[in-house]
């Protein structure tokens, strides 16, 4: 049995017992990041973790407490070197934002409050209300839409589909399961991200439930044959309840026809959703306004501001317009989560009502500190830099024999390949050779674009949302992919 009398004259807390240890091992650990963050143009890209830092890290649970000197050693011994890489000016794999040294501060103290943004009348609750405001502010959407922040784009479109499947007429899936689901179905262009697919099958609409609409020659979705698909779909019982545009395919970088999706989905009563992950943001820059007018049309937008606000890993929005709608998605408030007129208990709708969450951290705070800091506008221009980079990118690649542009070039992404001429090589042996030329660059440090296979060529990647980067680094990956070409087809070729 507990001997409760006996512990109690022991009580022990997770707080230092040397405070002023503790302030000073913190003080060291902000003088370390900003040195690292300041000098990482000077370090490699990337670099392999050595066998002997990872048995490193497949030591046994610690059972009894080690000093903290130790412990911050063993940080920047074992982990600190051997980080991903998106925070150098040469990174522009997938598509993955760099962040800043302001929000990086206040990551910690979101850290230190420890708020727990759900319920309640805490400053938490309206700092996070008041960045949804802005980023309806950021893509000109209604002001009485609704949002939610969340870990990234895959939970916020998953979120965003789940209100559209309960908001489809004639449906009642929340009450009555799955058989309806089952039968409904939703559109998106054959270069749509995977997590589309991955919230259908999630939310009961199946995989078979995601029609993949043929893409033109600049990989946009094709009009015609998404109205042959819903015709199609009507004709065979089934219930099309939603098209999804995409503001910036994660391929190539291609933005919708979002104006004439608008135009299909209001014909047809479908939900209209925009993936917007990345591309959503460029709404802020002048040249792409128009293009992207058509997201103030959406039912619902998600979209990452850890990619090109640049925020630390992790956050996302999902704006919906109807906020009723969004609310009948997922209201539930048990008796132990009641709402009061006042005290602790009271504060704004709860966010528990707006997603599937309750536990949620406070992730507002660095992006509330960070537009603070630079403003809208800065941000605006920096998107815009990292646009007219890669377009200057493609102009270098078009300007040299040995390198093949392999699809247009519409916002941030290049994609391209080591395709030397008057050498004949088949599919599979450039294929290769690229792929030779990627794992080279990466393991030499020197940048770090990833992939992608466009038409079965397998092509070398860059996907730009870095503040950090400069065009001498494009000039630097440009002369890095032809040094190692050459030299990995002497090698082939001796």
């Amino acid at each position: 049995m507990l001997n409760f009398k006996q512990i109690l004259e022991n009580e022990e807390t997770l707080d230092p017992q040397n405070w002023a240890e503790m302030r000073q091992i913190g003080h060291q650990m902000i003088d370390d990041m900003m040195d690292y963050l300041q000098n990482i143009a000077q370090k490699p890209v990337w670099q392999p973790i050595p066998n002997a830092v990872k048995q490193t890290l497949k030591q046994p649970l610690p059972q009894q407490a080690e000093p903290l000197n130790d412990i911050y050693n063993s940080f920047k011994t074992n982990i600190l070197p051997y980080p991903k890489g998106n925070i150098h000016p040469r990174f522009w794999s997938w598509v993955q934002g760099t962040g800043t040294p302001f929000a990086m501060l206040a990551e910690m103290l979101a850290a230190g409050m420890n708020s727990n943004v759900a319920i309640g009348e805490h400053s938490a609750m309206y700092v996070e209300q008041q960045v949804i405001e802005w980023c309806k502010q950021l893509l000109h959407y209604p002001n009485s839409a609704s949002g939610l922040l969340l870990s990234g784009a895959s939970m916020a479109n998953i979120t965003a589909l789940i209100v559209a499947r309960n908001a489809h007429e004639g449906t009642n899936v929340r009450k009555e399961g799955l058989p309806i689901a089952s039968k409904m179905v939703l559109y998106a262009s054959a270069e749509t991200h995977s997590c589309i697919q991955r919230a259908a099958e999630v939310i009961g609409i199946g995989s078979n439930g995601v029609r993949k609409v043929n893409v033109d020659e600049q990989y946009k979705l094709d009009i015609t044959h998404l109205t042959q698909l819903i015709t199609a779909d009507k004709a065979a019982g089934l219930t099309p309840f939603c098209v999804v545009g995409n503001a910036g395919t994660v391929n190539t970088g291609a933005i919708d026809p979002l104006t004439d999706i608008a135009k299909v989905c209001k014909t047809e009563n479908l939900w209209f959703h925009v993936d917007g992950a990345f591309g959503a943001l460029a709404k802020l820059v002048p040249e792409y306004q128009a293009e992207l007018q058509a997201i103030e049309q959406a039912d619902s937008i998600a979209f990452d501001l850890h990619k090109w606000l640049y925020m630390p890993y992790e956050v996302a929005c999902v704006l919906i317009k109807n906020a009723q709608h969004h609310r009948n998605a997922f209201a539930l408030q048990p008796s132990y989560l009641l709402s009061h007129e006042r005290g602790l208990a009271a504060g704004p709708d709860p966010f528990g009502n707006y997603g599937m969450e309750l536990s949620r951290g406070f992730k507002a705070l660095k992006v509330w500190m960070s537009l603070k800091e630079h403003g809208s506008e800065k941000f605006a221009r920096l998107i815009r830099q990292n646009i007219a980079q890669a377009f200057y990118l493609a102009d270098l690649i078009t300007h040299q024999p040995y390198l093949e542009l392999v699809a247009p070039v519409t916002l941030n992404i290049v994609c391209f390949r080591f395709n030397p001429p008057n050498i004949q090589l088949s599919p599979d042996e450039l294929n290769e050779l690229n792929k030779e030329i990627l794992m080279c660059l990466h393991e030499q440090g020197l940048s770090a674009p990833s992939s992608t296979i466009l038409n079965n060529k397998y092509v070398i990647r860059m996907a730009n949302v870095n503040h950090r980067s400069r065009k001498s680094d494009f000039e630097a990956l440009v002369q890095d992919t032809l040094s190692l070409g050459l030299a990995l087809l002497n090698k082939k070729q001796a």
